[in-house]
C-alpha cells in the first residue's frame, strides 16, 4: 500500500485516536506497524471482529485487560535475566490471571462472539502461577512465611528493633541526659538508630557521632549501649535483602519457564486489545460495518468524515456505471473533501474500523490508493508547484492497474490552461486504460466536457447556495457544478460593464485590442469636447467643465444642448459641448447607490427622510420654512 496517502488524508490520525484505547505498548506498536489489508477475507474478518467487540461494549461488558500498562517493559526484564521487584511481579501476576477472566468472558459470549471466542481458546490458564505471587507477595512486599528463613531473619530483626528501642528511650529518660538532647527522637542515620544532641554536648554522651545537621547546631550519636544491637540489626537486614531476593528470583523464575507459552497469550491478547480499540474508536463515531468487495465497486451512502465537525453526508457511487467520476464547482465548496472522505473511510475499512454510513454502502478492497494533492512544490529539488504535481503523477502512472484507485485534486491546474487541461485529460485517460478507477476534480470547461462526452466517465457537481454565497458541501452526482466566477464577481460589487464585457469574452473570444487615447484633466483637447458631445451623461458621472477646469457631478439632462452640473455645492446650467466625461457613475459607486444623495446636503437629506417616516417635528420646520417665503413675497 502507497503510504505517502497516510498524511495527505490524516489517517495518521486515525491511528493515533486506536492507540489512545490501547493500553499495552505492545499493542500501540502494533498499530503503527499495521496496513490497512488489500485482502477482502482479511478486511472481512477484521470488521467482523470489530464488530463483535461493539457488541461486547454496547452490552457493558469489559474485556479484564489487567497489567498491561508496563508488560512490554517487564518482558524484556525478564528476556535480558533482571529479576522483578515485589511490586512487578504483582503487575505480571495480574497479567497472567487475566488470560482466564478473559476467556470465561468470550466463553459465556460465544454464541454472540464467535470469533473472539476462537481466539481465546488458545489463552493458556497461567493461575497456578498467579497464585504463587499472590499468595509470596503481599502490599508490594514479600509475604514473612515465603520462607521459614526470612521468617527467623525478620523475627530476628523485629527483637533487635525492640531491644534498641528501649534501650534509648532509656537514655533519654536519664535526667542528666535530657539537658544534651535537641529532641526526645530516635532518628535512623546511616542504617544505624541515634538520638540528636546540642552542638556543645557531644563530648559529654559515650557514643559514636554517626552524622550532623545541616546548620551545624545538633550531632546525631548512636550510644555505646545501642552500638552492638545495631551492628546486629543490619547484619540481619542485609540477610533479610539476600533472601527476598532469592525468593523473587525464584517467582520471576516461574515466569521465565513459561515464557515461550506466555508470549504467545500475549499476542493473542495484543490482538484482542488491539480490536477492542478498533471498537472502542467505531463506537465514537457511531460506525457500522460496510458491504465489502473486490470488485472495484464504490457505493458510499451518507458517509460522513470522521475527522470534521458536523460534516455533511456523502452520497457517491463508482465502478457500478462509471470508472471515473469528475468532480466540478466553485472553490471552497467540498470537492478536496470528497476526495480525502473517499480515500479516508476506504482504508479505515481496510484496517478494520466501522465508518459511520447508512444501509448500502460498499466499499472496495483497493490493491493501492493513490492521491495528488495539495502544493507539491518542493524547495530542496527547486521544483515549481506544477512540476512537483508532475513528478508525483510520474510516479503514480507507473504502479496504477486494476483494483487502484487515483484521487486527482484539480487535475492540470498550475500551468497554461488549455495545456493544463489537455495534460489532465490524458493522463485520466491513461490511468483509465491501465484499469484504475479515477476520481478528479478540476475548474476546466474542457475536462467537463471530456467527461460528458466519454461513455465511462461521469460527473457531479458542488451544491452552492447562491443566496449566501457560500458552499453546502454536499456532492451532487450527474451534475456539473459551476465555478460561479461572474456570479461572485456581481455580488461582489464588480462594474456591471466589466461582467456584461466578461461575458461577452467568454462566448466569442473576440477581445478589443485598439489603442486608447488618454487626455490630460487639466488641458482639454478640443477633439475631447467633441467625443464628450455625443456621448449621452447620466446621473453622477464625473466631469470636467472645459471653460473654468473644475470637476463636477453631472445631474440631468435640460434638452439636447444643455445640462445641470453640481459644482462647488451649487446647480449650474451647462452646454453639454462643453463637458468632458471623466468617470462614469458605474465605475464611481456600486449597483444601487442612492444618486440623489450627491446633490442635497445632508441636512437637507435629513429632513426628507424625515417628512418620509412623517417626524411632527420635521413638518413643523417645513411648515415655518414655506410661511417664511410666503412673507418675504408679500
Amino acid at each position: 500500500m502507497n503510504k505517502n496517502i497516510y498524511n495527505a488524508i490524516q489517517f495518521n490520525i486515525i491511528k493515533d485516536e486506536l492507540k489512545k484505547y490501547a493500553f499495552s505498548q505492545f499493542a500501540k506498536n502494533t498499530i503503527d506497524k499495521r496496513e490497512p489489508s488489500t485482502s477482502e477475507a482479511a478486511v472481512q474478518r477484521w470488521l467482523d471482529e470489530t464488530e463483535e467487540a461493539v457488541t461486547i461494549l454496547s452490552s457493558g461488558q469489559h474485556v479484564p485487560f489487567m497489567g498491561l500498562s508496563r508488560i512490554e517493559q517487564l518482558t524484556n526484564q525478564i528476556n535480558k535475566g533482571m529479576v522483578l521487584e515485589a511490586g512487578e511481579l504483582v503487575e505480571y501476576a495480574d497479567f497472567l490471571r487475566s488470560f482466564r477472566l478473559i476467556a470465561k468472558l468470550f466463553e459465556k459470549n460465544q454464541y454472540q462472539t464467535p470469533i473472539l471466542y476462537s481466539y481465546t481458546n488458545d489463552l493458556t490458564d497461567f493461575s497456578d502461577i498467579a497464585s504463587v505471587i499472590y499468595k509470596f507477595i503481599q502490599g508490594n512486599r514479600v509475604n514473612s512465611e515465603s520462607s521459614k528463613e526470612l521468617k527467623r531473619i525478620r523475627s530476628q530483626i523485629a527483637k533487635l528493633e525492640k531491644e534498641i528501642d528501649q534501650r534509648l528511650r532509656k537514655f533519654m529518660a536519664n535526667g542528666q541526659n535530657q539537658k544534651k538532647l535537641q529532641d526526645r527522637l530516635i532518628l535512623m542515620k546511616d542504617e544505624r538508630y541515634t538520638v540528636p544532641v546540642k552542638i556543645e554536648f557531644k563530648q559529654q554522651v559515650s557514643g559514636t557521632i554517626i552524622d550532623q545537621s545541616s546548620k551545624g547546631t545538633t550531632v546525631f550519636i548512636e550510644p555505646d549501649t545501642v552500638r552492638k544491637y545495631n551492628d546486629l540489626l543490619i547484619m540481619e537486614r542485609a540477610a533479610e535483602v539476600g533472601e527476598v531476593y532469592q525468593l523473587l528470583a525464584y517467582l520471576t523464575g516461574l515466569i521465565g519457564e513459561q515464557m515461550e507459552t506466555i508470549s504467545y497469550c500475549m499476542d493473542v491478547v495484543t490482538e484482542l486489545e488491539i480490536i477492542f480499540s478498533r471498537g472502542k474508536y467505531s463506537r465514537s463515531i457511531n460506525g457500522k460495518k460496510p458491504l465489502i468487495n473486490k470488485e472495484e465497486r464504490i457505493i458510499l451512502k451518507n458517509v460522513t468524515h470522521p475527522l470534521l465537525t458536523d460534516p455533511i453526508p456523502l452520497t457517491l457511487d463508482l465502478g457500478v456505471d462509471n470508472r471515473a467520476l469528475i468532480i466540478t464547482g466553485a472553490n471552497a465548496g467540498g470537492k478536496t473533501i470528497v476526495l480525502k472522505t473517499v480515500a479516508l473511510v476506504s482504508l479505515m475499512t481496510m484496517f478494520g474500523i466501522l465508518i459511520a454510513n447508512e444501509e448500502g454502502t460498499d466499499i472496495a478492497v483497493f490493491d493501492n490508493i493513490f492521491i495528488d494533492i495539495g502544493d507539491q512544490q518542493s524547495l530542496e529539488n527547486s521544483l515549481s508547484t506544477f512540476s512537483g504535481h508532475m513528478q508525483n503523477l510520474s510516479d503514480v502512472l507507473k504502479q496504477v492497474n486494476r483494483h487502484t484507485l487515483v484521487l486527482l485534486d484539480e487535475i492540470g491546474s498550475g500551468t497554461d490552461p488549455n495545456e493544463g487541461a489537455a495534460l489532465g485529460i490524458a493522463l485520466m485517460e491513461e490511468m483509465y486504460r491501465k484499469g484504475s478507477l479515477v476520481i478528479a476534480t478540476t475548474h476546466f470547461g474542457e475536462i467537463k466536457e471530456f467527461a460528458l462526452q466519454h461513455e465511462d466517465f461521469t460527473t457531479a457537481g458542488m451544491a452552492f447556495e447562491t443566496d449566501t454565497l457560500t458552499p453546502k458541501y454536499k456532492l451532487l452526482l450527474g451534475e456539473t457544478g459551476e465555478s460561479h466566477a461572474f456570479w461572485i464577481a456581481e455580488k461582489m460589487k464588480i462594474n456591471a460593464r466589466v461582467l456584461t464585457q466578461a461575458t461577452e469574452y467568454l462566448k466569442n473570444r473576440s477581445y478589443n485590442r485598439s489603442k486608447q487615447a488618454f487626455h490630460s484633466v487639466t488641458k482639454v483637447k478640443t477633439e475631447s469636447v467633441t467625443q464628450a458631445a455625443n456621448y449621452e451623461f447620466s446621473k453622477g458621472d464625473r466631469v470636467c467643465l472645459n471653460d473654468s477646469q473644475k470637476i463636477g457631478l453631472y445631474f440631468e439632462t435640460e434638452n439636447e444642448y444643455n445640462g445641470f452640473v453640481y459644482v462647488d455645492k451649487e446647480m449650474i446650467e451647462v452646454p453639454l459641448r462643453r463637458l468632458t466625461l471623466l468617470r462614469t457613475a458605474d465605475e464611481l459607486y456600486p449597483s444601487g447607490y442612492d444618486l440623489d444623495s450627491l446633490f442635497e446636503s445632508f441636512a437637507a437629506r435629513k429632513l426628507r427622510k424625515d417628512l418620509d417616516r412623517g417626524a411632527k417635528k420635521a413638518q413643523k420646520k417645513l411648515d415655518k420654512e414655506m410661511k417664511q417665503r410666503r412673507d418675504d413675497r408679500s
